[in-house]
């Protein structure tokens, strides 16, 4: 099974985020991350999705988001065509026997402090979705409070954009 991320540009209206996401049901695709945010315009929605499954079926998923009125242009990405990142905050124990192994890889791995107290300390990461699976992996040696992750957001490398391939 592959995984696949892919940037759908919609009209932003009410229902559109409803209608697009239960094409993916339909077409019994698991969607493990979703990221919905107006563009550069008011008039669209960004909808990025990452989901598991085979190359024939997406294909045929993507033919089929076409034939829904308010969507105007499809991407799919890849690690060579683009660049994706998310964000990650998660919340920690603040044990004085663990504090210093924790800054310690929150150095390494880049994460920022955003929050601090007696009880808890709250780091941000924004990075790939490996590289910010492998920090919680790594924090799972100490003691989680909370964890909230966006999903991936996208950008085509270079200067071609999403809005040049319109289909209305």
């Amino acid at each position: 099974m592959n995984r696949y991320t892919v940037a759908v540009l919609v009209r932003n209206q009410f229902g559109v985020l409803n209608r697009v996401t239960s094409m993916f049901r339909r077409r019994q695709f698991n969607i493990s991350a979703l990221t919905v945010s107006e563009t550069e315009s008011s008039e669209f929605s960004r909808i990025t999705v990452v989901f598991n499954g085979e190359e024939a079926y997406k294909q045929q998923l993507i033919n089929q988001l076409y034939k829904l009125p308010d969507v105007c242009s499809i991407k799919e990405f890849t690690p060579d065509n683009s660049i994706s990142c998310e964000l990650l905050l998660i919340k920690l124990a603040n044990d004085p026997a663990t504090r210093g192994d924790i800054r310690a890889a929150a150095a390494a791995f880049g994460a920022e402090t955003v929050d601090y107290s007696k009880d808890s300390v709250m780091l941000r990461l924004t990075d790939d979705s490996r590289k910010i699976d492998d920090f919680i992996n790594l924090m799972r040696e100490y003691k989680i409070l909370e964890i909230c992750r966006t999903g991936s957001v996208s950008l085509e490398k270079g200067s071609t954009t999403i809005r040049q391939t319109i289909n209305f």
